[in-house]
């Protein structure tokens, strides 16, 4: 989670977290590049081509006209082109998950109020996210040029407009561990559009259409916690409770298209054995790059499932895309590789 990227004391604390921090917005902008890809994917083919075939009149116009001429034409085009995303629907997200992408939803909840240096190398304020900057969340927000998800819970100066974020740090999928467990974000979500749709039907302006909601792209960031409390549970019962976790999932997203859902975006788990609070509390085999293996393999299995459980649901949910990407490979890699991306040590070697 972001939060245990702040954990750690004594004398190679700030090392800990500058390496940790460097590798998490590595991570990020490799997110970001995918979901621009995605974004691309997901463009209309007519709203395309309206662009192509504006950006060919202001060449055309650009190269036959002269001085004044061409800069009117460019002008013109350019307005032609802003006038085409003004008829865009909007981007709207709605994302489900944990301290990994909480951009201040348990702060909100639970009315705590954050101190710095939470906060700090971003927004220069805290902002009730579990990291001294942006959380992947952020980026994605950032690469589709919309402003930030605004916590469901937060009731001050949010907008709506681009969708809710229902992470809250600390949930779980399994139902009963966290107050906010994926069933219940669901069930928020749920809510939303419901008194959403409402409002329009009345004839008042609501945070988003139908349009909204069926152009929407709905994001799973969420089971980080689960896998860590498997590991402490007899190893005999560890296949139960992921097949478990994993159903959970499974009928978060059958819930999801039933209320018009169509897009998702789902993320694996990272690698928990290399996290600094885990490496420093835990006892066990350590792999070549400093990283508990037995966490790391838990990880790999769970992920694992959840890729199965995916390629399952493009086969049974009609009219729907799910997208799923490995963030253990994304993340592992700049701990193992570190060098390639100017780190001297890993986070995890310093914690041991």
């Amino acid at each position: 989670m972001a939060s245990v990227a702040n954990g750690g004391g004594g004398a190679n604390g700030g090392n800990k977290v500058f390496s940790l921090r460097l590798q998490y917005y590595c991570v990020m902008a490799a997110v970001v590049v995918a979901v621009m890809v995605l974004s691309l994917v997901l463009v209309s083919p007519a709203a395309m081509g309206a662009v192509r075939e504006n950006l060919g009149s202001v060449v055309a116009a650009a190269s036959s006209a002269g001085g004044g001429v061409r800069g009117d034409a460019v002008v013109a085009g350019e307005a032609t082109v802003a006038a085409e995303r003004e008829l865009e629907p909007p981007v709207v997200l709605f994302n489900f998950g944990d301290s990994n992408s909480d951009t201040g939803g348990v702060a909100a909840a639970g009315g705590i109020r954050i101190m710095p240096p939470e906060g700090r190398t971003y927004f220069q304020h805290p902002t009730g996210r579990l990291s001294d900057g942006r959380v992947i969340i952020d980026f994605i927000c950032e690469s589709l040029n919309t402003h930030e998800l605004n916590p469901y819970l937060k009731s001050i100066g949010s907008d709506y407009s681009n969708g809710v974020n229902f992470a809250m740090a600390g949930s779980t999928v399994s139902r009963g561990v966290s107050p906010y467990s994926l069933n219940v974000q669901v069930d928020q979500f749920v809510y939303f559009k419901h008194r959403s749709l409402e409002l329009f039907g009345r004839g008042l302006k609501g945070p988003v259409n139908k349009e909204g909601f069926e152009n929407a792209l709905y994001m799973m960031d969420i089971g980080h916690n689960d896998v860590a409390g498997v590991m402490h549970t007899p190893s005999d019962k560890w296949d139960k409770k992921l097949r478990e976790i994993v159903g959970e999932i499974k009928d978060a997203i059958r819930i999801l298209h039933d209320n018009g859902a169509r897009k998702f975006w789902i993320h694996g788990t990272g690698a928990l054995g290399c996290l600094p609070a885990l490496v420093v509390q835990e006892k066990g085999e350590h792999d070549a790059h400093g990283c508990l293996a037995k966490y790391n393999r838990a990880a790999q299995e769970f992920n694992k499932r959840l890729s199965d459980l995916c390629d399952e649901m493009r086969l049974h949910v009609k009219n729907a895309t799910i997208v799923y990407t490995d963030m253990f490979a994304i993340k592992y890699d700049f701990v193992a590789n570190h060098t390639k991306y100017g780190m001297s040590a890993t986070a995890s070697k310093h914690a041991r």
